[in-house]
């Protein structure tokens, strides 16, 4: 397989991309839906109650990391490359995940009360992080279908759990939504996603008789536990700072970086959907550095190309996306606009870099990436509690793009002084050049004030990145014509 980032590697690599755009196309046909109803029920809410429930989903997505300890991630790796796997280890690794999910819970509700909550507020983060372990156990559960290619069952069942709750969402606005009311709704729509999963994966493989076998769970956790740590440091690193606002500025303030933060969850989507497929393909590939190579300057493409324009809005019509908030004053909205600026520069960061993480974490250089999210989860720390009880949201959103910054400048230099991979600097450095002359070209566009809507503006951005795109070598039209279908 060619390592040239000009050319797309042949048939596999098309029938790959074939399985990107099938999960592509369903996350775009139901998070957009789902982001707006969100909108619509902080708006109900208002920003402080909204901003109580945001902090405590913060603090189950970082504990409920503890369910699963990385038992996902190995999963995954160890089907793809010896599909026996899941007949041996399988009848003990459910059980050993329920009773993870448990003891999850325990520790919720036990770090919840160190951290001051108390009564109605417990009852609440008992019930998101009962919805939180359900989802991840939907997550495990979908595994096996990674590990053996077949994303476009996964794709299916990746969207189902956002696509039942959005519809069960929109049925309650009507009847007045209430917290409690929102909590209980995900709940339940969780537990049904999981016994759903479980009962297709069973028709699929067979059923499962449990089967405890303490060398087969011992082995399957010090598999893992690389995984668990390095899944338990992005966690943090990506929620600690909703977690603090909340704690040492106020539940408002957790409200604004919640509305803005929603946007950025909504296109990351895009990046953590495709990410478990490319980490898969590295896996399959650990032992041929030029067909990783290929993988990565093709996954660079795939990610980074469409988030160019994504990112370049948020820099200039991020007000456009706050719309829904009839209950907010002009300064609040404003408030928010400015942190979905910032944040997309983080989601810049990501889209650029996500890959040489998931190529990192599945070639046995999990360790040495732990390593470097702990540095920036330091960082990031020390930065929120200087800053966050004065400068609240705002700050939150510069101090994770500062974490950012510093684990992708750690990928690069890993994956430079650590594998064999070719190092696809060409491709970096137009991709950068492309951003900034889209950003340099939508500076002077709106500079002219035309009458024009924010819709006809951004259509006209992406018809200039296109060509940047093409202009800049980044796409060549032979490529494109061959993923044409024939």
């Amino acid at each position: 397989m060619p390592a040239s980032p000009h050319y797309l590697p042949p048939s596999g690599i098309k029938r790959f991309f074939g399985n990107i755009s099938l999960v592509v196309l369903l996350n775009l046909l139901v998070k957009p839906g789902w982001v707006v109803v969100e909108n619509l029920v902080q708006d109900r809410l208002g920003h402080a109650a909204y901003g109580t429930f945001a902090a405590l989903l913060a603090l189950t997505t970082v504990l409920a990391l503890l369910s699963d300890l990385g038992l996902t991630h190995s999963t995954v790796k160890r089907l793809a490359s010896e599909p026996a796997y899941l007949g041996e280890a399988f009848p003990t690794v459910l059980p050993l995940r329920l009773g993870l999910n448990l003891l999850a819970l325990v520790i919720m509700e036990g770090v919840g009360l160190a951290l001051g909550y108390r009564g109605e507020a417990l009852g609440l983060l008992a019930a998101i992080g009962g919805s939180l372990l359900l989802t991840q156990y939907a997550q495990f559960l979908r595994g096996p279908l990674q590990a053996q290619q077949r994303f476009n069952t996964d794709a299916l069942l990746s969207v189902l759990e956002k696509a039942l709750l959005l519809g069960v969402v929109l049925a309650l606005l009507p009847m007045g939504l209430s917290l409690e009311r929102y909590v209980g709704a995900r709940l339940t729509v969780a537990a049904f996603t999981a016994v759903l999963i479980y009962g297709l994966l069973m028709r699929l493989y067979g059923w499962v008789r449990y089967r405890w076998q303490w060398p087969v769970a011992r082995a399957a956790l010090v598999d893992s536990l690389p995984f668990a740590l390095i899944t338990l440091l992005y966690g943090v690193n990506e929620r600690i700072d909703m977690i603090m606002l909340e704690r040492l500025a106020s539940p408002t303030e957790a409200g604004y970086y919640a509305g803005a933060y929603r946007w950025v969850d909504a296109v990351m989507m895009y990046i953590w959907t495709i990410m478990p497929l490319f980490f898969a393909r590295f896996a399959a590939a650990v032992d041929d550095p030029q067909e990783q190579a290929a993988l990565l300057q093709f996954g660079q493409r795939v990610v980074a190309v469409p988030m160019l324009l994504v990112c370049a809005f948020g820099l200039f019509q991020g007000k456009a996306l706050f719309w829904q908030f009839q209950h907010s004053a002009p300064a609040e909205v404003q408030r928010m606009a400015l942190c979905v600026g910032i944040l997309f520069l983080n989601v810049l960061v990501h889209s650029l870099f996500a890959v040489y993480g998931a190529l990192l974490n599945s070639t046995n250089h999990v360790r040495a990436v732990s390593r470097l999210v702990v540095a920036s989860i330091v960082l990031n720390v020390g930065l929120n509690v200087v800053l966050l009880p004065r400068f609240g949201a705002v700050a939150a959103a510069v101090d994770t793009l500062l974490s950012a910054l510093l684990v992708s400048g750690g990928y690069l230099w890993l994956l430079w002084r650590r594998t064999k991979v070719a190092m696809p600097w060409g491709l970096l450095g137009r991709l950068l050049a492309a951003f900034a002359l889209l950003c340099l070209g939508w500076y002077g566009l709106q500079q002219l004030d035309l009458p024009m809507s924010w819709l006809t503006e951004s259509a006209l951005m992406g018809v200039a990145l296109a060509g940047l795109v093409v202009l800049l070598g980044i796409v060549r039209v032979a490529e494109l014509r061959r993923l044409w279908p024939r």
